[in-house]
């Protein structure tokens, strides 16, 4: 399995209205931020979920039994959002320490919420039981041909949006959206993953040569837990040489609220990893590089801002 540009475009064609062209803005010469956080749901992820859900209508497998997906809340969302707008029912399991605005914002958008286990690969050994039982359609958080070309459609917008750019900087998780971008920015620009220290798939995938289990944890675990870097993501990461950085815990933190205070953003932990790279110098640009930064969710309970 994998994904070209010719899937991403296909993507992008289907999922036209029914997701927001995010804006970039430009923060510092040679800066620019693409704000995947106006997203419906709060993140980027229903891009990916939207072509998931419209390709398996076109093709019958889409049916009144709905949709299951596993999350630690943000996928969950990207899936129960399309289906409450199709109008099919939306079964999301999360960990039991999913955290509670997530929750909250999944029951709003009518979703049934199943919490069970303690980390992302639980929930979605609970989901794919649920698929079976059910003959439910299985939305994947990051690991299915048509989640990755949707959250491709990011790299197409950034194309017509940013006059030129070399590089940029990508949460990753399970991969799936360093992956799309990859696969719609071709050579025109690199693709470097960010990931925290504690949770690190990409770097395993790439230092084991394929993709392995790990340790999970950290305070980004909520949106970046899920660990084991997906196989689309690892063939993408492959074919496209997407780097792998990492940050610490504070460098996180420290982002996260350089966000808030210097541009009124108001972003999860995961969201904040990317530009905690550039925060804290574990990436350095060169003196003529031209970097774009993906704030990726806004699903955080503010008050932690302060």
């Amino acid at each position: 399995m994998t994904v070209n540009v010719e899937d991403v475009r296909a993507a992008a064609e289907r999922i036209h209205g029914r997701v927001r062209r995010t804006p970039v803005i430009e923060v510092s010469p040679g800066l620019t931020f693409k704000l995947e956080l106006l997203q419906h749901t709060g993140s980027f992820k229903p891009r990916g979920a939207f072509n998931r859900l419209l390709l398996a209508k076109e093709t019958g497998e889409l049916t009144g039994q709905g949709v299951v997906a596993a999350s630690g809340g943000n996928a969950g969302l990207a899936s129960a959002y399309p289906a409450r707008e199709l109008g099919v029912p939306a079964r999301i399991f999360v960990p039991v320490n999913a955290p509670a605005p997530k929750v909250a914002k999944l029951r709003t958008l009518g979703a049934d919420v199943v919490q069970v286990g303690n980390e992302y690969a639980e929930a979605f050994a609970a989901a794919v039981i649920a698929r079976d039982e059910t003959d439910a359609l299985l939305v994947h958080a990051f690991d299915q041909p048509e989640i990755v070309a949707g959250q491709g459609t990011i790299g197409l917008e950034l194309l017509e949006q940013v006059d030129r750019f070399d590089t940029v900087l990508v949460a990753v998780g399970g991969g799936g959206l360093a992956a799309g971008i990859a696969a719609a920015l071709g050579d025109r620009a690199k693709v470097i993953g960010v990931e925290p220290t504690q949770a690190p798939d990409l770097r395993r995938a790439l230092e084991a040569g394929q993709p392995v289990d790990g340790p999970v944890g950290g305070i980004a675990a909520d949106s970046l837990g899920s660990r084991r870097l997906g196989d689309i993501a690892f063939a993408i990461a492959k074919r496209e040489n997407i780097g792998s950085l990492l940050v610490e815990e504070e460098a996180i933190i420290a982002a996260r609220l350089k966000l808030w205070h210097d541009y009124h953003l108001a972003v999860e932990h995961g969201a904040a990893t990317a530009y905690a790279a550039l925060h804290s110098a574990v990436y350095q640009p060169a003196p003529d590089e031209r970097v774009v930064v993906l704030v990726c969710g806004a699903n955080t309970d503010p008050t932690t801002l302060t």
